[in-house]
């Protein structure tokens, strides 16, 4: 039987049914398991982070006996023989007794678990990771974890361990390594944790599968009689209004873009924390020379004015009010009452405004506001477990700013919106604010599109997980090598921003194929609403989605997600445990505190510079 595991969730892998899997989860330490066919499996634990560790520089050359775990001023012999018996009976030696707290069932169960990778997938991801330019970083803050080692040995054990073909445990894998005792700096490793963005890393992790299992069949160029991508042919109108939400006392900024001859459904924009209503311009410029009526909404709370005033606090609702994940979806409402008054009065906008057909578009945080219009429930429930036992190792914004509607009240609040018939998420934020069962509601049509480097919403738990408990028609866009922003407007993002040492976002010319595909694919999914279905469905096929890809970033549809995906989902956690660590001179509490501080600053430095 085979099994993956997450690092940070520490969560107990279950079956794998198919040999194709990537890699489970990540931490950097972690990329070395997952480089060579198998990685480690254990719990939620400073062992668990150690073991990772020593992943990156076993190779089944000799035996190690012991090992020796330094924890600040705490620094103890132990017998790999005694973890083994822990494994079989759950019985701790007098050595293993310090570390009661760290030796949970979900590690004494996944000590003895194995797994196994297509080595050549395997292989793709350690080749794609020592030539990346963060690759010396990487290995020199994994090799601090183990001071004896080398990052000569580390890259060699890489490709050594990604040439064997048989699965391995974790308790066989220490045995393998090259030094009868070895020591581990149990503090850098979880320092090394404390920077690394495990949902990212899954996300990374499964790009080489997204890439092989969807690929097609290469047949040529795509040929077709029309380019969706290419501007259509009227005039395009632009009008801004303000619109003034007396009850709500919430001001509305919106920008509107027509033609003169309407057709199709309204389409409403909703845009990511920290943006604004120009996110997606040459979007609008494009529906709208088509002749589909495009209405970008400004959200007051959750706008770039909005992070720029505010403070870093104690709380996340310092930065993202709970609040704002009601009146998001009914700032959209409010607008579309008012354009139906509009759409009845005489005068230029007159018949422009289709609100009783109506698809939205949404990046991010916009994602979820389309998300539940369409009809998703939230789950406080479900939200509050995992915030009140997230843990330090889980750290894309995206898994903190959704724990700001954990203070929601209880009270039930209708947020569907009956006249939302479509849905088209970019980046969405999803991870447990709609729970197991919420996303089931939405039984709209629905396209959400993914990309594999997006740190501030990782893949696998924002975007796929809520892909496959969608309960209507549903596609997947998948861009390999694609960010959280290179869907975006060029034209309003900073220069800057793409040199960030925070996020390295591609947003230039590289990424033209996802703004290309944001073109054609937006058009084509709109018009199946039009009398023009047929002839623009064959835009929403993998033959023309994949066509559109360029060497940065591939493109990739799909109604399904792959035999191994679908099995990774199924064993991959979806929450986190909290960890419990004995005191240690090199680490506190406190320390990840501060540290967590001082990532909210960085979080906010990096928003900011988006709007300038």
């Amino acid at each position: 039987m085979k099994f993956q595991f997450n690092l940070y969730s520490g969560m107990v892998s279950q079956p794998v049914q198919d040999k194709k899997q990537h890699h489970a989860s990540g931490d950097l330490t972690r990329k070395s398991n997952f480089f060579r066919r198998y990685r480690c499996a254990i719990g939620p634990s400073t062992l668990g982070v150690i073991c990772i560790a020593l992943c990156y520089f076993a190779t089944p050359v000799s035996a190690a006996n012991r090992l020796t775990l330094r924890l600040g001023p705490l620094a103890r012999s132990i017998a790999i023989a005694d973890l083994e018996e822990f494994a079989q009976t759950g019985e701790l030696s007098s050595e293993l007794q310090p570390y009661s707290k760290l030796l949970t069932p979900q590690l004494q169960q996944a000590l003895t678990r194995q797994l196994q990778i297509n080595p050549n997938l395997t292989d793709k991801f350690v080749n794609n990771l020592l030539s990346s330019a963060d690759s010396p970083q990487i290995l020199e803050k994994i090799g601090s974890a183990l001071p004896d080692a080398s990052l000569e040995e580390l890259k060699e054990a890489l490709f050594s361990a990604a040439r064997e073909s048989e699965g391995l445990s974790v308790l066989g894998f220490l045995r393998a390594y090259p030094q009868d005792n070895f020591t581990v700096n149990a503090s850098s490793a979880i320092a090394i944790a404390l920077q690394l963005n495990a949902s990212h890393l899954q996300s990374k992790a499964i790009s080489p599968i997204l890439e092989q299992e969807l690929s097609i069949e290469d047949q040529g160029k795509f040929l077709s009689k029309i380019d969706p991508t290419a501007p259509g042919s009227q005039y395009v109108w632009e009008r801004t209004l303000r619109l003034q939400d007396q009850q709500r006392e919430r001001t509305i900024m919106v920008d509107l873009y027509w033609a003169r001859k309407s057709q199709g459904p309204l389409v409403i924009f909703s845009h990511g924390y920290g943006s604004d209503r120009k996110f997606l311009t040459y979007l609008a410029h494009h529906l709208a020379s088509h002749g589909i009526t495009v209405v970008s909404v400004e959200h007051p709370n959750s706008n770039y004015t909005w992070i720029d005033r505010s403070s870093v606090g104690d709380q996340i609702g310092d930065l993202l009010p709970a609040s704002e994940f009601l009146d998001r979806p009914q700032d959209v409402s409010f607008v579309l009452n008012r354009l139906t008054r509009i759409n009845r009065r005489s005068g230029s906008l007159r018949g422009k405004f289709n609100t009783q057909q109506v698809s939205v578009i949404g990046h991010s945080l916009g994602g979820y506001t389309a998300l539940a219009l369409a009809g998703g429930k939230l789950d406080l429930e479900t939200l509050r477990q995992f915030c009140d036992n997230r843990s330090p190792f889980l750290q894309s914004p995206a898994d903190w700013f959704q724990c700001a509607a954990a203070t929601l009240p209880d009270t039930k609040v209708e947020l569907r919106d009956e006249r939302v018939v479509q849905v088209i998420a970019f980046n969405t934020v999803t991870g447990h604010l709609f729970g197991q069962d919420g996303l089931a509601q939405v039984t709209t049509p629905t396209l959400i599109v993914t990309s594999t480097e997006d740190f501030i919403t990782p893949s696998l738990n924002h975007q796929l997980r809520a892909f496959t408990r969608l309960g209507g028609s549903k596609y997947l866009v998948s861009a390999i090598g694609g960010t959280h922003l290179s869907v975006t407007d060029q034209g309003n993002l900073n220069d800057a921003l793409a040199r960030s040492t925070l996020v390295q976002e591609q947003i230039g010319q590289e990424a033209e194929p996802l703004r290309q595909l944001a073109r054609g694919v937006s058009l084509a999914f709109i018009q199946q609403l039009t009398p023009e279905a047929k002839i623009y469905q064959p835009f929403l096929t993998p033959a023309y989605v994949q066509s559109l890809s360029n060497p940065t970033i591939s493109l990739r549809l799909h109604t399904a997600l792959p035999t191994p995906l679908n099995a990774w989902l199924e064993i991959s956690p979806v929450g986190n445990q909290p960890v419990s660590l004995p005191p240690a001179e090199n680490f506190s509490w406190h320390k990840i505190k501060s540290y967590l501080s001082n990532s909210f600053n960085r979080w906010r430095e990096w928003i900011i510079a988006l709007g300038n």
